[in-house]
């Protein structure tokens, strides 16, 4: 009788951390919607308001989405990436259960944004939403449903490959656009440097994932250092050579 009460109150004991630590974990999951966008192929996604123009070179793929104002923060959550599940409690017929993706931001969702059979602008403040692409919808989803309640979460992004930096811009304005960058993947802070400049500059966010410096750095190589939303910093020095030009880009074998 002693061996089944001490059998039953370690199973009670196993039971009660269990839950415990499975309330923890649920607490760092957000509710929201998700709809999508941008055809099977995802091509309609590409471009877009963080900036990166070709979302595969760029190494975005198809596993992105546009966020609605609530979330998107002026352009400051560009490249930053969400975990994303189906709530299968609410919609079971719609929701591909035991499924997640993990998608980048990469566009905005503007507000009165709805479905044709909805009036509700699911992107309008305060709502969290997330415009999927196609393909990533399709990942956790039915084609059908259209729209579902999701669960989501900020989580670390993986990349292929270096962080790459591409320059625009006319003579005393270079305008940088940074893209596949890894860790937290949001930037919160760019300096750059030339190299008879000597002297590390803080850059201005343009828009999205686009940073200005109003500097005269024609003929010089180039170094930059970013920090992201997490705190964390990388430097690549003289990545860019003296003999760059405006349109160009240039890939470092740095990454977080």
């Amino acid at each position: 009788m002693e061996k089944r009460l001490y059998v039953l109150s370690r199973l009670l004991l196993f039971v009660g951390v269990f839950t415990s630590k499975l309330r923890a974990t649920s607490a760092s999951w957000l509710q929201a919607h998700a709809t999508f966008y941008g055809g099977s192929d995802a091509s309609g996604t590409m471009g877009g308001a963080c900036g990166y123009g070709n979302l595969y070179t760029d190494g975005y793929g198809t596993k992105t989405a546009a966020l609605s104002t609530a979330l998107f923060n002026d352009g400051k959550s560009c490249g930053g990436c969400y975990q994303i599940v189906c709530d299968a409690s609410r919609v079971p017929q719609w929701c591909l259960k035991g499924t997640s993706i993990t998608i980048t931001a990469t566009n905005f969702c503007p507000p009165n944004y709805a479905l044709p059979s909805d009036n509700g602008g699911w992107c309008n403040p305060p709502r969290p939403h997330f415009d999927l692409s196609q393909p990533a919808f399709q990942t956790i989803a039915k084609y059908k449903a259209g729209i579902i309640p999701i669960f989501y979460r900020k989580v670390g992004c993986k990349r292929s490959g270096g962080i790459r930096f591409t320059i625009n811009g006319r003579d005393y304005f270079e305008l940088v656009l940074i893209s596949n960058v890894g860790g937290a993947g949001d930037i919160s802070n760019v300096w750059i440097k030339g190299s008879k400049t000597n002297k590390w500059e803080a850059m201005a966010r343009n828009w999205g994932a686009n940073w200005q410096s109003l500097s005269y750095l024609n003929g010089q190589t180039l170094s930059f250092r970013l920090q992201t939303t997490n705190g964390k910093t990388r430097t690549a020095l003289n990545i860019v050579p003296s003999t760059w030009r405006f349109g160009q880009s240039f890939t470092t074998n740095l990454q977080f």
